[in-house]
């Protein structure tokens, strides 16, 4: 019975090691280069992990991509800009601005800005100026343009 779970132990722990990504490198420097790389870069399936953090296939390809543009000569920023070629703005963690990403960044301000002042439900603006008439829960209106109040 112990044979049979040591065998066990011993096929599944084959699969763990298998798992990891061993690459050889001329230089600490460089080994130091590849690591910065991979935590700068981003996981497109798994959303905010980095490629050195993720396990999902496409990192995997992504973190040997990076090695191999490594051993070619390729410098830090040739590597990250042959990525966005690839994945697009979203592999990088500080995408650039660009009128696209400027909307996202000053829409929210002009939506406040343009339209922050008539958004109180409490205070409808209607009762505020004093005209119309408000319609009862029960269906029938209030005298004069009155307001109720719950």
């Amino acid at each position: 019975m112990r044979l049979i779970v040591l065998l066990c132990a011993a096929l599944l722990s084959w699969s763990a090691a298998a798992a990891i990504d061993t690459y050889r490198f001329n230089s600490v420097e460089q080994e130091q280069q590849y690591r910065e790389l991979t935590e700068q870069l981003r996981c497109p399936k798994c959303q905010n992990n980095s490629i050195a953090d993720s396990n999902a296939i496409i990192a995997a390809d992504m973190r040997t991509k990076v090695y191999e543009l490594m051993m070619q000569g390729q410098s830090k920023q040739q590597i990250i800009d042959y990525m966005v070629a690839r994945y697009g703005n979203f592999v990088t963690y500080e995408p650039p601005v660009t009128p696209a990403t400027l909307i996202l960044w000053i829409g929210p301000l002009l939506f406040v800005l343009i339209g922050g002042g008539g958004g109180d439900p409490a205070h409808p603006s209607q009762a505020r100026r004093g005209g119309g008439r408000c319609i009862l829960r029960t269906g029938t209106a209030a005298p004069g343009g009155a307001v109720a109040r719950d």
